[in-house]
């Protein structure tokens, strides 16, 4: 093997990383769009046709984030450490997988989401997939630092809107609502979106610790 050949095993394909953590955070970003889209429509039958195209959103980000753990075992050096990679494909793809359980647990309990609290709910999870998708986008060359950080605090208070918004809605929820199944059934699904918030924290927790150690 010459020299120039055996360089190549221990060269680092940085591109790889950030290629595949792009196409997450957009499929991520897609997948929060058509959430909002979704529980805006009265349509039953077009918020099924919202539910497929989640799902099948949800699979490619799989196969992503499977692409990304197999490039990790596969390459010697990464653009930084392999426990931050692991983490932040993780939790990319914690965001996608509340974002479809939001998905099918509204269209299985056949919830109305002419409701404040799921849509506001959805609002947020939205912006917050947007800004999500703009930090890893910066990771590339991490140039634009300031831009990160604001995509991250955004994130930070997005969630804690969420919060708010979550405990509005179980008090409005009790007090409204007199149908004990459609109690348990709205809870459910206002848990499950305050967690897609909280998974899109973890995620911003993980793009700032990669910041304070490579910038």
């Amino acid at each position: 093997m010459g020299i120039n050949n055996f360089g190549r095993i221990f060269m680092p394909k940085n591109k790889i990383f950030y290629e595949l953590f792009e196409q997450v955070a957009e499929t991520v970003e897609e997948m929060g769009f058509i959430l909002k889209r979704s529980v805006a429509e009265s349509d039953a039958d077009k918020r099924l046709q919202f539910a497929k195209q989640i799902e099948d959103l949800e699979h490619r980000n799989d196969d992503h984030t499977h692409k990304v753990f197999t490039e990790l075992g596969r390459n010697f050096i990464t653009p930084f450490d392999r426990e931050d990679i692991h983490y932040l494909a993780t939790s990319l793809d914690d965001i996608a997988d509340y974002i479809f359980s939001t998905s099918k647990k509204i269209n299985f309990y056949h919830v109305n989401t002419n409701d404040t609290g799921i849509q506001k709910m959805a609002e947020l999870i939205c912006q917050g997939c947007t800004e999500i998708k703009k930090a890893v986008h910066g990771l590339r060359d991490m140039k634009d630092l300031r831009k990160m950080t604001e995509a991250l605090v955004k994130v930070n208070s997005i969630e804690n809107q969420a919060d708010d918004v979550f405990d509005l809605s179980i008090e409005m929820l009790f007090q409204q609502e007199n149908d004990f199944k459609e109690v348990i059934k709205k809870r459910e699904i206002y848990q499950v979106m305050e967690i897609a918030t909280d998974k899109c924290e973890d995620a911003a927790n993980v793009i700032e610790s990669i910041i304070i150690k490579y910038a």
